[in-house]
Order: structure tokens, then C-alpha cells, then sequence
């Protein structure tokens, strides 16, 4: 359904986007391992990425265990279906790095696996 906000505006230009994270989530007692894998997996297909810290504990938005992966522009073609394909089973936030925390973290993403709820009181709304 059509954003009545953003109906009549103009589309933005895809180069604002300066990179993108990946979100990986996982259990620290039930799916830890299968994180650490994934994260292996992906330092060795893809060593232009930047793997995160592990943060057992929540941080920002996020209502689970995750770690971060950032990610240049010129990597989301081969990334992504790579994620779609490897993640085993794993719930993974994808979005945009705009410059706009809230609006990357909503309207710019994607989820591979379960859309998990957002701590967006976090982020301030432009």
C-alpha cells in the first residue's frame, strides 16, 4: 500500500546510500554456533566486509543477540543472495546506510527470516 507521505514526492536517487549492514541474530545458549559459522563463512567469501562485535547483550534497536556486518555498495549484488542462500536459518536485518538511522532501519531494509521488533524510541525521527 502507496505511502500517502511519499506518494507525490520525487523517488531519491540510490546514491545516497553510502554502504550497508547485515544484522545477524542469534541466541547466545541456542544458535551462538551456527552465528559464529555464518560469520566465518562470510569473513572468508567476502574479506572486503566488516565484521562487528558479538553483543550477547541488546544494543540500539536491536531486541536480540547480534553482530554487525558493514558492507560497501559495490558488494550488496553478490552479498545478498549469498545471505539468502547461507544464513541457516538465522534472522538477518539488511538496510541501508543513508544517514537517517530511523528511516534505514524501517523503510530501507529488508529481513531474511523472521521480522523481529524494533526498539526504534532509539533513533530520532527527521
Amino acid at each position: 500500500m502507496p505511502n500517502p507521505e511519499t506518494a507525490s514526492a520525487p523517488p531519491v536517487d540510490p546514491a545516497i546510500i553510502t554502504a550497508y549492514h547485515a544484522h545477524i541474530y542469534y541466541d547466545p545458549a541456542a544458535s551462538r554456533d551456527r552465528a559464529a559459522r555464518l560469520r566465518e563463512r562470510v569473513a572468508a567469501a567476502f574479506p572486503e566486509a566488516t565484521l562487528g562485535r558479538w553483543h550477547d547483550a541488546l544494543v540500539g534497536p536491536h531486541p536480540q543477540s547480534m553482530y554487525q556486518i558493514a558492507f560497501p555498495r559495490t558488494l550488496l549484488g553478490a552479498f545478498l543472495p549469498w545471505l539468502m542462500l547461507n544464513r541457516d536459518g538465522l534472522t538477518i536485518l539488511l538496510h541501508a546506510e543513508t544517514g537517517d538511522d530511523y528511516v534505514d532501519h524501517t523503510d530501507h531494509a529488508v529481513w531474511l527470516g523472521a521480522m523481529l521488533p524494533l526498539r526504534l524510541d532509539v533513533f530520532r525521527r527527521r
